[in-house]
């Protein structure tokens, strides 16, 4: 298992967890307000990518100070066998696993799972089922594998987080209503305030929302999904 990257501590990306961040490579969406381009377009490997034995020693050594790894990319899930292989020696060391995925591996996200190898799970909704191919850069509707990842997590067979990144030009108030039917019965809805990292696929007409747009949104979405949240506002 190779990693694009670590970001040594976190207390953002793994609630309720001191964790260290690993980014996989690669992505099979396209969604063009992504801030991590470099890792969904990669044509080489990073500056401080490392190998899995370097992540566990790394790991070893922050035993007491660090309790959870957050895995995020890209997509991890196009990694799913060599997260298999990882991961056990991850949880023998008693770290806590939280998986970032946008939901499109669903046999993959339940086959870790059920292995005990991933305690929290964040899946993106990017947005209404009406409006998904547009906002994944890709065509068509919402694709078939992320209802049954949308399924799984619903079932309550792991701790989970919903998680929207809301982007002026292509959500809107409508959109979002029709997202929060989407996954009624949410345990939770993290709305992220879009932010432009300068290195997006593509964001021409793209913006973020004001604080007190996101706010208005939660107000609204709150009839549907009780507790929806906000980030980076």
């Amino acid at each position: 298992m190779v990693f694009a990257g670590i970001q040594k501590l976190s207390l953002l990306d793994y609630p309720g967890r001191v964790a260290c961040t690993l980014f996989t490579m690669g992505c099979n969406f396209r969604c063009p307000w992504c801030h991590n381009a470099g890792l969904v377009l990669p044509d080489q490997l990073p500056e401080g990518a490392l190998d899995g034995e370097e992540v566990l020693t790394f790991l070893r050594r922050r035993q007491g100070v660090l309790d959870g790894v957050a895995i995020t990319g890209g997509e991890p899930l196009l990694h799913a066998e060599a997260l298999e292989e990882f991961l056990p020696a991850v949880k023998a060391l008693g770290y806590g696993v939280k998986l970032d995925t946008n939901g499109s591996f669903p046999e993959a996200l339940r086959r870790l799972v059920e292995r005990g190898l991933v305690d929290r799970v964040a899946m993106d909704v990017k947005n209404s089922p009406s409006r998904y191919g547009e906002t994944i850069g890709l065509r068509g509707s919402v694709p078939a594998a992320v209802e049954r990842s949308r399924d799984f997590l619903l079932s309550g067979a792991v701790d989970y987080e919903f998680r929207t990144t809301v982007v002026k030009g292509l959500h809107t108030e409508e959109s979002l209503l029709e997202a929060a039917e989407w996954i009624r019965g949410a345990k939770v809805w993290y709305l992220q305030r879009f932010q432009d990292s300068g290195t997006l696929i593509d964001g021409t007409g793209l913006s973020a929302f004001s604080g007190a747009e996101m706010e208005a949104f939660r107000e609204k979405l709150r009839a549907v999904i009780p507790a929806v949240e906000l980030r980076g506002v």
